[in-house]
C-alpha cells in the first residue's frame, strides 16, 4: 500500500466562519461575518439600523427567519438588526441567531462599553472567537457546535459539515461519543461519505448541556487514518423554564415597632436555565399583601437580592392597633432580569408581627371579696386582670405574688394558664377562733420582662378581704392516739386509761359524749361522759387481733352541737406477755426399721406462743416408759431440739410415746404429748409397714426435716 497523501480536514460549522480556499466549497452556508464590533452609543433609536447582516443557506435563503438574544431588537427581512424602541443599555453582547430548512448560523455583536448585563457566548462556551483557523496539513481541526435547544421538527437537520479535499478515494468519516455510540445513543451522526454532521432530536440543555465528540477518518478496512479528534457540541439556552420557590413555607418574623428598613426575610428562587444569561437573571417584587392596612405598602421586596425590609413607621407596626398581625404577601419571581417578555413564578410569604411586652397587666377591680369556711381548703376567689399583648406568649401570661398578710403561709395564689387569672387558695386550714379576716395585698407581674419605657403601675396590685364563716368542728383528742401497756390477762373490768377530748369551737359551749367506734376484738368499754375505758373480756397477746403485742382501738367524741360534729381517737394498748402458753413438739409421728443398725428415731422440735423468756430453752423428756425394759432414749441437742433414739431394735409394731416439754417461763409451763413410732420390717430396700397403720412419712425424711429446722434456729 502506497503512503498516504498530506491530508487537508477542517470542520466546516454553521456558527463558525472558515476560509477555505475555492478548491475545498463553492459556498459556505451561515453569516459571511459572524464577530462584530460597534461602541456603546448614547442611545439605540427605535428603527434606526445598527448593522447589516448577511446570511446564506447556499440554497436561496428560503423561509429564512432570524432572531436576537435581547427583545429589544429585531433583524429585518433585508439583513438590517434595528432597535424596537429607544434604549440606552442592552448589554456587552447580542447573539443573532439565523435558520432555513436547509442551514442555520449564530452571529454575535460586541458592544464595546456597554454594561455587563448578561455574559456573551465566549464566556460561556470557553472558546475564542476571532479569524478563522489556519488549516495545517496532515491535522484535523474543529470549533465547537452550538445549537440552539427546544428545536423543532424536521429531524435529522445538519449542524456542521468535515470538509477534506485530499481525502484519499475510500476513506470515510466517523463520528464517536456520548450522543453518538454511547448512552444517549443516536442524537448525533455524520455521513461518511460527505462528512455532513446532524443532529436527530429536540435538545434539552437542562438535561446535557454540552456533548463531548470525536472526529477521525478510516480507511475502507475501518483502520483509523487520522485522530480522533474532539468535537464539542454546545446546547445554546432558551428561556424554557420557569422560576419556582423550592424552599417553602416561607414564614417569617418581625417585632413590633420595629424601625424602618427592617430585614424580616429573604426569599430566594431557582431557575433551571443557563445562569449565565438573563433567562436565570431574576428579580422580585410583590404582587399582593393581605390584608392592605394599615398600609398597602407595609413591606419591600430588593428585587436583587429577594430581602423583605420593613418601609412603614415603627409606630404602624403596632400588633396591639393591627387587625391581623399576620400578613402574607404574593412573591412573583420573574426571569430575564424582569423583562415582560420574561417567565414568572410565585411563592407565599408569611410574616408574623411579634409581641414585645409594651403593656403591663392590670386588675380590673382595686379590691377582691372572698368567703371561705374555716377548716377548707381550696380555690377561693378568682383574681381577674387585662393585658393587650399577645396571649400566647410570656408578655401576656401573668404570674402573682402575695406580697403582704399572709405571715402564716396559709394562702397560695397561682395563675390558671387558659385565663390568666389569679386562682387564691387556702393551704392551711383557718381557724375562726383565731382570726375570723384576713386580707392580702396581691401584685401581678408578667413573665417576660416589660420594655425599658414600660412599668408597673398602681393598676398591678389589689387587695383581697377574707372572711372566714364559723362551722360545728369536731372534738379534738390529745394526745392523739393514745398509748397504754398493760399485762395481758389483766381482770376483766380493769381501767386502762381515761380519753381526753376537747372542742375547738371555744366560743359555743358545748359538752361532749363518747362511744367505741372500732373494737376488733370486743374487749373495751368507755364510760360516755367522763371517757373512762375498761376492759370487758381478757386481753389476750397471742390474739390475731393484736400485732407485734399491740392491739388498736378507735373511739368517737361527740359534741352537742346542731348538727353535731365528731372527733375520731386512737388508742394503742401494748401488751406485756405472761407465761400462759404452755409449749408443743413437733413432729408427732415417726418410723424407724426392726433391723435398724442407726437406732436414731426422729429429731423433735419444741415451739412456744409466748416471748422469750417465757419460751426457751425448752426441757425434753420422756414422761414414761410402757415397755418393761426401757428401750427409748431422748437427748438434748439445742435450746429447741432434741433427739429421740432407740436402746435396741424393736419388733415390726405401733408404739406411742409419751414425750413431755417445758418452757423456761416464771412458773414454767409443761405439756405432754404422745410421740407415735412405727417400727417396720425393711427388707431389699422395701419398708413394710403392714402390721401397722401405713405411715406418710418415711424415718429419713422426718430426720432430714427436723434437722433443717435445727439449722434454720
Amino acid at each position: 500500500m502506497q503512503p498516504r497523501t498530506p491530508l487537508a480536514l477542517c470542520v466546516l460549522l454553521s456558527q463558525v466562519f472558515l476560509l477555505t480556499s475555492a478548491d475545498d466549497v463553492e459556498c459556505t452556508p451561515g453569516f459571511q461575518q459572524k464577530l462584530f464590533h460597534i461602541h456603546q452609543p448614547v442611545e439605540f433609536i427605535e428603527d434606526q439600523s445598527v448593522l447589516n447582516l448577511t446570511f446564506s443557506d447556499c440554497k436561496g435563503n428560503d423561509k429564512l427567519r432570524y432572531e436576537v438574544s435581547s427583545p429589544h431588537f429585531r433583524v429585518n427581512s433585508d439583513g438590517h438588526l434595528v432597535a424596537l424602541r429607544n434604549i440606552s443599555a442592552v448589554g456587552r453582547t447580542l447573539f443573532i441567531h439565523a435558520r432555513t430548512p436547509h442551514a442555520e448560523d449564530m452571529a454575535e455583536l460586541v458592544i464595546v462599553g456597554g454594561k455587563d448585563i448578561q455574559s456573551s457566548l465566549q464566556d460561556i462556551f470557553k472558546f475564542a472567537r476571532t479569524s478563522p483557523v489556519p488549516r495545517q496539513k496532515r491535522s484535523i481541526v474543529v470549533s465547537p457546535i452550538l445549537i440552539p435547544e427546544n428545536q423543532r421538527q424536521p429531524f435529522p437537520r445538519d449542524v456542521g459539515k468535515v470538509v477534506d479535499s485530499d481525502r484519499p478515494e475510500g476513506s470515510k468519516f466517523r463520528l464517536t461519543g456520548k450522543g453518538v455510540d454511547q448512552e444517549p445513543k443516536g442524537i448525533f451522526r455524520i455521513n461518511e461519505n460527505t462528512g455532513s454532521v446532524s443532529v436527530t432530536r429536540t435538545l434539552d440543555r437542562e438535561t446535557i448541556a454540552t456533548y463531548q465528540l470525536f472526529v477521525e477518518t478510516t480507511d475502507v478496512s475501518g483502520k483509523t487514518l487520522e485522530g480522533p479528534v474532539p468535537l464539542e457540541v454546545i446546547v445554546i439556552d432558551q428561556n424554557d423554564n420557569r422560576p419556582i420557590f423550592r424552599e417553602g413555607p416561607y414564614v417569617g418574623h418581625v417585632m413590633e415597632g420595629s424601625p424602618t428598613g427592617t430585614t424580616v426575610m429573604r426569599m430566594t428562587a431557582f431557575d433551571a436555565d443557563d445562569p449565565a444569561t438573563d433567562n436565570a437573571l431574576l428579580r422580585y417584587n410583590i404582587r399582593q399583601q393581605t390584608p392592605d392596612k394599615p398600609s398597602p405598602n407595609m413591606f419591600y421586596i430588593d428585587p436583587e437580592k429577594g430581602d423583605i425590609v420593613t418601609v412603614v413607621s415603627p409606630a404602624l407596626l403596632d400588633r396591639e392597633t393591627l387587625e391581623n398581625p399576620k400578613y402574607e404577601l404574593i412573591i412573583e419571581a420573574q426571569d430575564m432580569a424582569g423583562l415582560d417578555v420574561g417567565l414568572t413564578g410565585t411563592a407565599t410569604a408569611t410574616i408574623v408581627i411579634d409581641d414585645k411586652n409594651d403593656h403591663s397587666p392590670k386588675f380590673t377591680r382595686k379590691e377582691f371579696q372572698a368567703t371561705v369556711e374555716e377548716g377548707v381548703v381550696g380555690v377561693i376567689v378568682n383574681l381577674t386582670v387585662e393585658d393587650k399583648d399577645d396571649p400566647t406568649t410570656g408578655a401576656w401570661r401573668a404570674a402573682y405574688t402575695i406580697i403582704n398578710g399572709n405571715p402564716g403561709q396559709s394562702f397560695e395564689i397561682h395563675t390558671n394558664p387558659q385565663t390568666n387569672e389569679g386562682m387564691l387558695s387556702v393551704v392551711k386550714p383557718l381557724d375562726y377562733e383565731i382570726s375570723a379576716f384576713h386580707t392580702l395585698l396581691i401584685k401581678v407581674e408578667n413573665e417576660d420582662p416589660l420594655v425599658p419605657d414600660v412599668s408597673y403601675g398602681p393598676s398591678s396590685t389589689a387587695t383581697v378581704h377574707i372572711t372566714v364563716l364559723d362551722v360545728n368542728e369536731g372534738p379534738l383528742f390529745y394526745p392523739d392516739p393514745m398509748m397504754v401497756t398493760k399485762w395481758e390477762n389483766i381482770s376483766v373490768g380493769s381501767v386502762l386509761l381515761t380519753v381526753n377530748a376537747t372542742d375547738p369551737d371555744s366560743l359555743q359551749h358545748q359538752t361532749i359524749r363518747y362511744s367505741v367506734y372500732k373494737d376488733p376484738a370486743g374487749w373495751l368499754n368507755i364510760n360516755p361522759i367522763n371517757g373512762t375505758v375498761d376492759t370487758t373480756a381478757v386481753l389476750d397477746r397471742e390474739s390475731p387481733f393484736v400485732h407485734n403485742s399491740v392491739y388498736t382501738a378507735l373511739f368517737l367524741a361527740i359534741d352537742s352541737g346542731n348538727p353535731p360534729a365528731t372527733g375520731t381517737g386512737t388508742l394503742l394498748i401494748t401488751l406485756e406477755d405472761v407465761n400462759d402458753n404452755a409449749p408443743f413438739i413437733y413432729p408427732t409421728v415417726a418410723e424407724v426399721c426392726d433391723d435398724a443398725k442407726n437406732l436414731s428415731v426422729v429429731i423433735l422440735g419444741a415451739s412456744d406462743k409466748d416471748l422469750h423468756p417465757n419460751t426457751d430453752p425448752f426441757k425434753f423428756e420422756i414422761h414414761k416408759q410402757t415397755v418393761p425394759d426401757k428401750v427409748w432414749k431422748i437427748s438434748k441437742i439445742n435450746n429447741t431440739h432434741a433427739l429421740v433414739s432407740l436402746l435396741q431394735n424393736l419388733n415390726k409394731a405401733n408404739y406411742n410415746l409419751p414425750i413431755m416439754v417445758t418452757d423456761s417461763g416464771k412458773p414454767p409451763m409443761t405439756n405432754v404429748t404422745d410421740l407415735r413410732v412405727q417400727v417396720c420390717s425393711c427388707k431389699n430396700s422395701k419398708v413394710d409397714c403392714n402390721a401397722a397403720e401405713t405411715l406418710h412419712l418415711s424415718l429419713t425424711s422426718l430426720l432430714l426435716l427436723s434437722l433443717l429446722s435445727i439449722v434454720g434456729l
